[in-house]
């Protein structure tokens, strides 16, 4: 039709779908729920005997704040944790050091040492909550003393559950908070995976995110695309490393955005789990079952969050979350409706709960399997959507690697276009904002955001000022000694670092004497 509208991945939406636009062999792409391609979802009775996993993602100011909140979202029916970090804990460095002056527990919570991942999980029973963690260049780091933690408490490593983000690639493309060059944090990448299966056999050693890229303009294409790809230098690394594919890749999860443009978000879910069900079939040679499927957190936008008007954002959250569910998630973070001004109030983010709540439990959402299956426009959408993927995959490919591909700016280039070409249609009113561009009032309603105590950084220094008067600094040295011959050489890391943390080294104990062996990442540097 000559009037059609784009999607966001950049194909016609028609204005009516027929029969005639299905794919000639869609009884063989669909499959049956719980079997490969997994179109249909991972598990076969997917939301019908459980619905998917709620987590809210929280994390602000103290260890001591944030664990007051992880009792309230708990007490509120969260079924999962997700903690978010401050920006000096994502970098590996501690609150105290001269390059965190004035970040300390801005964007999350600060964690130097063993002490502050006690009290933020201090009364929460670790074998029976699932904690995500998004946390990547430290992100072996921070899953140690979490276990460290849980060993204290009497519970096991094969009894936890949950995920760290540890994507590290994705940080070159859209996000930042990287330390070292790519090489060495793929080897860290992989040494985790060792570790969780012999350790935590139950964890995520690994959340490969779209949502980052997503955030930063990538379409819905260029998400899949670019996380897929992503996942399969994370395959490599681990095969070179030595490592089975079905010992490891059974532990991988994802992680996407949900837009408001929910049709083409249930396709890009189905989508992406049919492209990846592949990968590790034809080109990796997994046979078990759980290798192939795709299973994945969703976030709902950030980035389409707006300041003006924010309780329109709740209308934004329900649809995302509504998207996602259809789309076949494991787990789900509905947003604040505030989180475009601020941190958001414990009442904002029990009302995001309860969003999901309402679908899980209101709607009947839960009755049935894959309810879009067969449908014309998803169907023909689920197919425009891969191709596109796959096409932008061959491209990324065709630098030799993803790692290549980052190197040559190719990624960066072209989500930077997409967020340009969002950005003018935002601009010249094309694209409609509700309350941005359209629909405006003429005096905003007073607001209350929720503000961090200026004076953390200062007791977070405190805090590290006593431990390193009152531990074993021998033992540091030993165990920064041993982690820095397993660096130089090949052993496997985690081993020696939990030691270290386990003797009180900090965060960026740690991250620096990895520093100190591998240097740090530079745009500029040459991979």
């Amino acid at each position: 039709m000559s009037d059609a509208r784009s999607s966001e991945s950049g194909f016609p939406i028609q204005g009516l779908y027929t029969a005639a636009d299905l794919p000639a062999d869609l009884e063989a792409r669909l499959g049956e729920p719980g079997e490969f391609p997994y179109t249909r979802g991972v598990y076969p009775t997917m939301y019908t005997s459980r619905p998917w996993t709620m987590r809210q993602y929280a994390g602000f100011g103290t260890a001591t704040e944030s664990n007051a909140r992880y009792h309230q979202l708990l007490r509120a029916g969260t079924m999962g944790l997700s903690v978010a970090f401050d920006l000096p804990t994502q970098m590996g460095y501690d609150s105290d050091d001269p390059i965190a002056h004035g970040e300390v527990g801005k964007v999350g919570v600060a964690i130097d040492s063993i002490e502050d991942m006690r009290t933020l999980f201090g009364g929460i029973p670790l074998d029976k909550v699932s904690t995500s963690m998004t946390i990547n260049a430290p992100g072996s780091v921070l899953l140690l003393l979490y276990q460290l933690v849980a060993e204290e408490n009497g519970v096991p490593g094969a009894a936890l559950n949950g995920t760290i983000q540890n994507d590290i690639l994705k940080e070159y493309i859209a996000r930042g908070t990287y330390i070292f060059p790519p090489k060495p944090s793929l080897r860290l990448v992989a040494d985790t995976f060792a570790y969780c299966r012999a350790e935590v056999p139950k964890w995520n050693t690994i959340s490969i995110s779209g949502y980052h890229m997503a955030e930063a303009g990538a379409s819905p294409a260029q998400e899949v695309a670019f996380t897929l790809a992503n996942g399969v230098e994370y395959v490599r690394a681990a095969l070179a490393a030595g490592l089975a594919v079905d010992d490891f890749a059974p532990r991988l999860s994802f992680f996407f955005v949900a837009r408001t443009t929910l049709l083409e978000e249930v396709a890009k879910f189905r989508a992406a789990r049919r492209i990846w069900a592949r990968l590790m079939r034809d080109e990796f040679g997994a046979k078990n079952p759980k290798s192939m499927m795709l299973r994945f957190h969703t976030q709902t936008a950030g980035v389409q969050l707006t300041a003006q008007q924010p309780e329109v954002n709740l209308v934004r959250v329900a649809v995302q979350g509504l998207g996602a569910v259809l789309g076949g998630t494991q787990s789900l973070h509905t947003n604040s409706f505030d989180e475009a001004i601020a941190l958001p109030t414990e009442k904002a983010a029990r009302l995001a709960l309860r969003t999901q709540q309402v679908l899980a439990y209101e709607t009947d959402l839960t009755a049935t399997v894959d309810p879009f299956a067969g449908s014309y426009v998803v169907e023909a959408m689920t197919a425009e959507v891969e191709a596109a993927a796959t096409e932008l995959m061959d491209r990324v490919f065709d630098h030799g690697s993803a790692v290549d591909a980052i190197e040559a700016g190719f990624q960066k280039r072209e989500i930077e276009q997409s967020a340009y070409r969002i950005a003018q249609e935002i601009d010249s009113g094309e694209r409609v904002v509700v309350g941005l561009n359209r629909f405006q009032v003429d005096e905003e309603e007073p607001y209350e955001p929720l503000r961090v105590d200026p004076t953390i950084e200062a007791a977070q220094g405190e805090r590290l000022a006593r431990l390193r008067a009152e531990r074993d600094s021998g033992a540091v040295e030993r165990g920064l000694a041993e982690l820095r011959a397993a660096a130089e050489g090949d052993a496997n890391l985690l081993y020696p670092m939990k030691e270290a943390l386990r003797a009180r080294a900090t965060v960026g104990e740690v991250c620096g004497t990895l520093r100190e062996v591998w240097g740090i990442y530079r745009p500029s540097d040459r991979f």
